[in-house]
């Protein structure tokens, strides 16, 4: 797996994104990590249904901006 992105929470506590295959199906991961070892929180998706995923995150990201009186 390759390290796309990495959000830092704490010292210890990161949200690390990353990218490539699992079971020779092409995947993105997003888990939490701490003290540098993957917890069981995450998620884990297929890239060909990352898409869908993205649809729906986006719909509620611009519920969340609308509501906060924010543009979108």
């Amino acid at each position: 797996m390759k390290i796309v992105a990495r959000f830092p929470r704490s010292a210890t506590t990161e949200l690390v994104v990353q990218e490539g295959e699992y079971w020779n199906i092409e995947v993105i991961d997003v888990r939490w990590f701490n003290e540098g070892k993957p917890t069981r929180k995450g998620i884990r998706i297929n890239k060909d249904e990352l898409g869908n995923l993205l649809k729906i995150l986006n719909k509620i990201g611009d519920k969340n901006v609308d509501k906060n009186g924010e543009d979108a």
